[in-house]
């Protein structure tokens, strides 16, 4: 009785978890959508939901807690338990990289973008089918999906470094660019260390499945230096 208990708790956190990332997903697509569109009416919803990514965070920590008190959980569960709190932290710390982007939109003000948004889309578009997959994998605890998914970082590292060349030329075309640059370039940036807690999550995975933990090495990395 109680470990079918614990089996229904354990599915409904992983539910949740599942309901958090998409909230995640959701807001850095929207974020980066309300900057092209330079809508800072939507930019601020979602400055004010992130308050709600925020709260449902601090909730399934507190569900997490609970069990591990009642269950007492050993061996996997406890690596469970634990690597939930983590996965649930990582998510929150996602939510705000896209509330980051949703400000640098109400900061811009009234200025226009330096260049039309071609590559952040796609950042985005790509990061955000990376943590639903990596999500999928850890409530599966699916290890050898959870490992792959960190390969395609590279692709977020070869746009990431995409923009900031494009971005280069307009300040050395004319230096008075220099700060609409940094806007788009810091939105790039938050994008890029999005994708990076994918990984994250996907070394959880694999430590909760195999019970060894082994830190995933970006294979792309211009300047040498891991993530």
């Amino acid at each position: 009785m109680l470990r079918k208990t614990y089996e229904n708790e354990i599915r409904q956190l992983k539910d949740e978890i599942i309901v958090l990332g998409s909230m995640v997903e959701q807001s850095l697509l929207d974020a980066v959508e309300s900057l092209k569109k330079r809508d800072t009416s939507a930019s601020r919803k979602i400055i004010d939901h992130d308050r709600i990514i925020n709260e449902k965070r601090f909730a399934l920590e507190n569900q997490v807690m609970i069990v591990i008190a009642t269950q007492q959980p050993m061996a996997h569960d406890l690596r469970l338990l634990a690597s939930l709190f983590e996965v649930i932290s990582e998510l929150e710390r996602m939510g705000d990289y896209a509330k980051g982007i949703a400000i640098i939109n109400v900061r811009m003000g009234n200025e226009a973008l330096l260049k039309p948004l071609i590559d952040i889309p796609r950042m985005a578009q790509k990061s955000a089918d990376m943590l639903h997959r990596a999500l999928a994998a850890f409530v599966n605890e699916d290890a050898p999906t959870a490992l792959a998914i960190p390969d395609e970082d590279d692709e977020i590292d070869l746009l990431y470094d995409q923009v900031y060349r494009e971005l280069m030329t307009y300040v050395m075309a004319d230096p008075r660019n220099i700060e609409r640059a940094n806007w788009l370039l810091w939105v790039a940036h938050n994008i890029e260390r999005f994708a990076d807690r994918v990984t994250n999550i996907c070394e959880r995975t694999a430590f909760v499945a195999t019970g060894e933990y082994k830190e995933i090495q970006a294979s792309y990395d211009e300047l040498g230096d891991t993530k």
